[in-house]
């Protein structure tokens, strides 16, 4: 009895298509779900002042502004794909140490001042819990 001992594999022209399908789709998809290129839905920063909005400013785009509500005055800064609040003259100034927020659902609060800065848009990342069972 002979036994063959490998068998010579040539690949054909619908190997090659199916591998240049594959790569397509990879690179489909990694624009797809990475950020980068476009803008459509970017990320923006929500200025509220006792609950209702007063501005939307890209995080893309640098700037710098001033509110004043309730005897305050804050100064908003947009920079690197982040917001912070730069100053403020409220007593405790939680606002200036929360530092730069650049993830959707993030946001500062300055209670005295009753005025919120919170990150919407398209999402930069996934969060996931796995694996989260209950034992019996």
């Amino acid at each position: 009895m002979s036994m063959n001992r490998s068998v010579k594999l040539k690949p054909n022209a619908a190997d090659l298509l199916i591998v240049a399908a594959v790569l397509l789709l990879a690179a489909l998809a990694l624009f797809r779900f990475f950020p980068g290129g476009a803008r459509d839905g970017a990320q923006s920063a929500v200025v509220s002042i006792d609950g209702k909005i007063v501005e939307r400013l890209p995080l893309f785009q640098r700037a710098q502004r001033s509110y004043t509500a309730n005897g305050y005055t804050l100064r908003v800064s947009v920079e690197d794909g982040g917001v912070r609040v730069a100053q403020s003259d409220c007593p405790t100034q939680d606002c200036v140490h929360t530092g730069v927020i650049s993830r959707r659902g993030q946001s500062i609060v300055c209670l005295p001042a009753r005025l919120t800065v919170t990150i919407e848009g398209a999402p930069d990342g996934y969060d996931l819990v796995v694996g989260q069972g209950v034992a019996e």
